[in-house]
């Protein structure tokens, strides 16, 4: 979840605290918000980069307090780049006006605004490909030396890479259009870079597949298996199955676990392992789409944002009491126990 609290691409306290309570809180896997690989790769001000060794030091101090918390794995994003999705680069921040102008120049897969106040970003050359591709490349290698386990280089949402690969962003009539191939160079080229840079197995690599926009116009899920197909050739370990914010035309059907059949149709179609997301907010949902082979991680977000402990309450619920909790928490851990205690024999 992007908190927009970043100066100059530095990640700071907050970040500290932020990754570092959910670490604490008994999440197996931290997720790190979008990081992005140069200072015009931001949608906002306020987000974070790695385009510089000072932000590279900066985070790993928050991979080493995530590791000694006990807490697994940090992963974070190789900045995305968002030349056009409902962030668009602007001014303000996430909780603020924003102005209609953007803060710089866009570049995209094709000159299309998002909004019709939005910027019109400018087509990418084959100057800005290699530019891209050679950012990413150089974000990988610092964020391989702040001992992050896993490495996300993110397709989808509207960001620059997903400009490529839906038909409602790419409207190239060059060798970087088209229905699979063509859209797919770019993506997969920085696929490659990174892996190179990781490999002798620093990190995995992890590319979150744009699945469909919700329109008629947009990719439907068996395009999203052959990019998925794709990527595993150029990579890829894990593919996070999420969809759509490519295009405001877009009408999703949003409910409980709705993202899933994604998850679902790539992994046990295209063979590789996925991680299902999208109104994941129970155990006992997350367990359910494990147990049926139908992801192979599931990445919970807004219900840790309302709850930083959000895992280890989930768990006492089911009655899992070996679950460890930090060692200086466990007073609170045996109150909540004995409060759910005390709730289900009243419910009797």
């Amino acid at each position: 979840m992007a908190m927009y609290s970043a100066t100059d691409g530095l990640p700071n306290d907050f970040h500290l605290v932020h990754l570092g309570a959910r670490a604490l809180g008994g999440a197996a896997l931290v997720f790190g918000e979008m990081t992005c690989v140069s200072p015009d790769a931001r949608i906002t001000p306020g987000c974070l980069g790695l385009w510089n060794d000072e932000q590279a030091a900066q985070w790993k101090r928050i991979v080493d307090f995530v590791h000694r918390a006990d807490a697994g794995e940090i992963r974070h994003p190789v900045g995305p780049r968002r030349p056009q999705g409902r962030d668009r680069a602007s001014p303000g921040r996430a909780w603020t006006s924003r102005s209609p102008c953007s803060a710089w120049p866009l570049i995209s897969a094709s000159a299309l605004p998002y909004l019709p106040q939005s910027q019109t970003p400018r087509a990418m050359e084959r100057a800005d490909m290699d530019r891209v591709v050679a950012d990413f490349v150089a974000a990988t290698k610092r964020a391989a030396a702040t001992g992050a386990d896993w490495l996300e280089l993110h397709c989808a949402h509207g960001y620059l890479l997903s400009s490529f690969l839906s038909p409602l962003t790419n409207k190239r009539a060059d060798e970087y259009g088209g229905d699979h191939e063509g859209p797919r160079e770019i993506p997969a080229r920085s696929l490659q870079g990174c892996a190179r840079k990781l490999a002798g197995g620093q990190a995995d690599v992890r590319a979150p597949v744009l699945l469909t926009t919700g329109t008629t116009a947009g990719n439907a899920p068996e395009d999203a298996a052959i990019f998925a197909a794709m990527f595993k050739e150029a990579g890829a370990d894990l593919v996070d199955c999420s969809a759509g914010q490519v295009t405001k035309d877009e009408q999703p059907v949003y409910g409980r676990m709705f993202q899933t059949p994604f998850s679902d149709k790539i992994r046990n179609e295209v063979g590789i392992a996925t991680i299902a997301v999208g109104a994941i907010s129970e155990l006992d949902q997350a367990n359910s789409i494990i147990g049926a082979g139908r992801a192979d991680l599931c990445a919970v977000a807004r219900p840790h944002l309302a709850d930083p402990a959000w895992l280890l309450h989930e768990a006492a619920k089911l009655g899992v009491a070996d679950l460890v909790w930090p060692k200086q928490y466990l007073s609170g851990k045996m109150q909540f126990e004995a409060g759910l205690q005390r709730a289900a024999t009243a419910a009797k």
